[in-house]
């Protein structure tokens, strides 16, 4: 990120949230029109699309901010040390905002009200519980690999989120600013405003416990890397 500065890692952190919401919710429209009523079908053709642009947008804006798209990941990287407090809490504006964009440019393209109040009720605990788990999945994939293949980060998110739309009640939503962004589309993606409080407070905590894991995980023993050094020297 050192070449970039502040407006370009803003930019494309608006950018990128805008984009990412404009897949989740024009693909949420279009396969809740071609599916017949079925929602698995539904589903498949919001999950594929979001999981590509994943990739896609990592790989392109990923040199330029870090290409985090979610409070969580902000946060969980300003408590690592890894970008400040003041950027990511202007990395969270920028994503917040971007988000609402994509959902209104969902909207245009198919001809639908530029914002709408989600009335689609996302609540219990089971829903709150697969928003922990989604969340810190994503966490862990994205600390485990920054750790062990970072050249894969674009390819192993785009399965995770891929992978968490069918194994979570929630359909992982993952990411605050998305919860934010869905309740302003009254479409298959949507998620009803009263519900999205404990959408984020579960992602939040899921985020810090996936950091506290990794810390702990990912670590080398240094016993373990003596005995290796040791090892290697008998051999």
């Amino acid at each position: 990120m050192g070449p970039y500065a502040l407006g370009q890692r803003l930019g494309a952190e608006f950018l990128g949230t805008a984009m990412l919401l404009a897949t989740v919710i024009g693909s949420g429209i279009m396969g809740a029109k071609l599916s017949a009523g079925n929602d698995a079908l539904a589903l498949l053709g919001n999950t594929l699309p979001t999981g590509a642009i994943l990739v896609v947008l990592i790989t392109v804006l990923g040199p330029v901010s870090g290409a985090h798209f979610n409070p969580a990941v902000s946060g969980v990287f300003c408590l690592r040390g890894g970008i400040s407090f003041r950027l990511a809490l202007l990395y969270v504006l920028a994503q917040v905002c971007g988000g609402l964009v994509g959902v209104a440019a969902a909207h245009a393209m198919f001809d639908l009200p530029l914002m709408q109040m989600a009335t689609k009720a996302r609540t219990g605990t089971g829903q709150w519980f697969a928003e922990g788990v989604a969340t810190f999945g994503l966490l862990l994939t994205i600390l485990g690999t920054l750790q062990a293949r970072p050249k894969a980060m674009a390819v192993n998110v785009g399965l995770y989120i891929t992978a968490a739309y069918w194994f979570t009640a929630s359909t992982s939503f993952a990411n605050p600013a998305v919860t934010i962004a869905r309740a302003f589309s009254d479409t298959f993606a949507g998620i009803r405003l009263a519900d999205v409080p404990p959408f984020i407070a579960a992602q939040l905590a899921g985020a810090l416990l996936a950091m506290l894991v990794a810390g702990w995980l990912f670590h080398p023993s240094p016993r373990r890397e003596t005995n290796t050094v040791l090892t290697r020297k008998i051999a």
